[in-house]
């Protein structure tokens, strides 16, 4: 266990192996830390669109969105996972629980905007899956980056795991299609309309190619 989770662990609860409870007042002493990690960020990341914008007039960052994940996602993610439901568990396990979406225009900006990331001095980083590189079989393609972000309280700093993912405006679109499709939907997806989603997201890896071809042009 990390000094940092420690420290989230005595600001919400006396025992690290209590049962969670999202009902009661521990969990929201919990979310506190996870607002304001995602506040932080968020901050950053509009500082670099509007730097880029305003210094450079380039559009580096079309638009970011952030979310704190449902109680109800994260029960359901680890009874999924196999994980006791406790607090500890929720706090060293589970990595998305805010997360924030920078949407870009090109794909080279997404290693650019990576890139940035990585020389914020107080944001560390955690993990890096590169989707874009090498899509999911599904054809899902994104950057995801595992981060802890300082979070300053009066009498000391916590770091606290956030989510990063980084794609383009076509990368967005298709993965949102394919949530609703596959997530929402109360009947199962057909192989047929799963193998054409893959190809689907072939295009639109083609496109963002030529999309990158037509700005070095």
């Amino acid at each position: 266990m990390k000094k940092n989770e420690i420290a989230i662990i005595e600001n919400c609860i006396e025992n690290k192996n209590e049962k969670l409870d999202v009902k009661e007042e521990p969990y929201e002493k919990l979310m506190f830390f996870y607002r304001t990690a995602l506040k932080e960020l968020e901050v950053q990341m509009n500082i670099i669109k509007d730097e880029f914008k305003i210094m450079y007039n380039y559009d580096l960052i079309d638009h970011i969105n952030s979310r704190i994940k449902e109680p109800k996602s994260i029960i359901k993610k680890m009874e999924k996972k196999g994980y006791e439901k406790t607090y500890l568990n929720l706090i060293e396990k589970i990595n998305d629980i805010a997360g924030i979406r920078i949407v870009c225009n090109l794909k080279d900006d997404i290693f650019f905007i990576r890139d940035l990331i990585k020389n914020i001095s107080d944001i560390r980083i955690l993990k890096e899956k590169d989707y874009v590189t090498t899509p999911k079989e599904s054809g899902y393609s994104s950057y995801h980056m595992i981060v802890e972000v300082p979070v300053r309280l009066t009498q000391n700093t916590i770091y606290v795991k956030c989510e990063i993912q980084i794609r383009t405006l076509a990368m967005d679109f298709w993965a949102n299609f394919e949530h609703k499709v596959k997530y929402k939907s109360d009947q199962d997806i057909s192989k047929k309309a799963s193998k054409e989603l893959v190809s689907y997201a072939k295009i639109i890896n083609k496109f963002d190619n030529k999309m990158m071809g037509l700005k070095n042009t």
